[in-house]
């Protein structure tokens, strides 16, 4: 682990947001949802798969590529809730399983402008390792990766949420709506 100065957090002023997300790479989506929702009564949950064309935009280590995987999003109280199961490609969440296993893989912080904090956490030397764009109805939204596990053993994920959303591929259970 290296120390994280406040130097360093000077550069990084999308950090002052506080965490919005917390993330878990899971192994069987739709059970796992299941599970949560019955032992902690969390949900609903709102299901979509992010892959070319949903996510028109993508790349790995700065380099244009193409994965897949599905995605459930739901709240704990204020904290969005994110289960993400693997389905295709080289990604963080394959790195993430061969070196850790399943678990909390990334903690989401929200962004005005991914632009600006993109180019703020690269000057401060910590590269983008993936990200997705173009997944909102009016061609927004935008998702960043940063290398981060060697400070706070996890990953950070930059956010700027769409400002809509497309119609989930499924909700569970089935008819009820996030808040």
């Amino acid at each position: 682990m290296i120390k994280f100065t406040e130097e360093l957090k000077e550069k990084l002023p999308f950090l002052n947001n506080g965490v919005a997300q917390i993330a878990f790479v899971v192994e069987d989506l739709d059970l796992t949802v299941e599970n949560y929702y019955k032992i902690f009564g969390i949900g609903p949950w709102h299901f979509y798969t992010y892959q070319k064309p949903f996510v028109p935009r993508m790349t790995r280590n700065g380099k244009p590529t193409d994965y897949a995987m599905r995605v459930a999003l739901s709240y704990f109280g204020k904290m969005r809730i994110e289960l993400i199961e693997q389905i295709k490609g080289d990604t963080v969440y394959t790195d993430f399983i061969k070196e850790h296993g399943y678990g909390i893989q990334h903690l989401g912080v929200l962004v005005e402008d991914m632009k600006s904090a993109i180019a703020q956490a690269e000057s401060a030397g910590i590269p983008m390792v993936m990200d997705g764009a173009g997944f909102g109805p009016d061609d927004d939204g935008h998702y960043a990766y940063l290398d981060t596990e060697k400070y706070i053993g996890t990953t950070i994920e930059l956010i700027q949420r769409p400002k809509g959303r497309k119609s989930p591929e499924k909700i569970y259970p089935e008819g009820e709506k996030i808040k």
